[in-house]
């Protein structure tokens, strides 16, 4: 089984791109299980075709102890296992801790045995690399690979590079791996190129250009992959084609990080800074 994390900046697509990409492998037929690592609990809404999931901590609070696999795990489209942490109420708590206990529960239940068949386990991770819970997955071994989502625009590619930094930081104890960076485009100037050069520095590859397209917002309104809405469009086959993409990838590395200059000074030679 193949242990997955997707990062980016907050905002960067990666619930959307994690799911879509899932299901370009479901329809591979490879099993595969999405956990959700946002008190959003909004990374498995297009593959249930909808907000239907209770989190792993609603479930803990309202149950208690006595908690069973299947009342934490719901399957979506193309038989995906769907699994959202949650997180603590407004204003109490950290929510890098449902991460931590969601994790640690899904273990112990047998979610990741062998018997359960996984091909991919993708963990869904809010936002940046903000504090030790949301580092789990790369601190405790739990994710192998690492892709980064991002845009041509200066804070996607500065949370990205702070990203490889973590890597960096746990690539020793836990082995963890970056697979590429995934360029969710926002239509900004020579985006395929500066991302190219980026991954390039980093010592990486940007394993595939995802155009932007207005049918991905149609299929989320109707609450579903774009695979899912309408698997004739060419966007779905954008995402097949990063699904088949990871599937093969066998380039892990362990990035070099860029300075804050020489980041800048990427950005300059492309025109974005002018």
């Amino acid at each position: 089984m193949r242990k997955i994390a997707i990062y980016g900046k907050g905002g960067i697509g990666k619930s959307t791109t994690t799911q879509n990409t899932v299901a370009g492998l479901a329809e591979m037929g490879k099993k595969v299980m999405v956990v959700g690592c946002d008190p959003k609990a909004d990374s498995t809404r297009l593959l249930l075709h909808g907000l239907a999931q209770k989190t792993v901590l609603d479930t803990l609070r309202e149950e208690g102890e006595d908690v069973e696999l299947d009342d934490i795990i719901k399957e979506g489209y193309g038989r995906a296992r769907c699994v959202e942490s949650g997180g603590p109420e407004p204003g109490v708590g950290c929510a890098g801790r449902g991460i931590i206990t969601s994790i640690n529960l899904l273990e112990q239940l047998g979610a990741y045995d062998a018997e359960q068949k996984l091909d991919y386990a993708f963990y869904d991770v809010l936002g940046d690399v903000v504090c030790g819970g949301f580092a789990m997955p790369i601190r405790d071994g739990k994710a192998q690979e690492i892709y980064i989502v991002v845009s041509g625009e200066m804070m996607a590619m500065y949370a990205a590079n702070n990203i490889c930094k973590g890597i960096v930081k746990y690539a020793d104890a836990g082995g963890v791996r970056l697979g590429g960076l995934i360029c969710n485009s926002r239509k900004v100037d020579n985006e395929r190129e500066m991302i190219e050069q980026l991954a390039r520095q980093l010592g990486t590859q940007m394993i595939h250009f995802v155009p932007r397209d207005n049918m991905v917002q149609r299929a989320e309104i109707n609450r579903k992959t774009v695979i899912d809405f309408d698997p004739a469009h060419g966007q779905a086959d954008e995402y097949r084609a990063l699904a088949r993409k990871i599937d093969g990838n066998d380039m892990f590395v362990v990035p070099k990080p860029l300075s804050i200059e020489a980041l800048e000074k990427l950005l300059i030679e492309f025109g974005i800074a002018n």
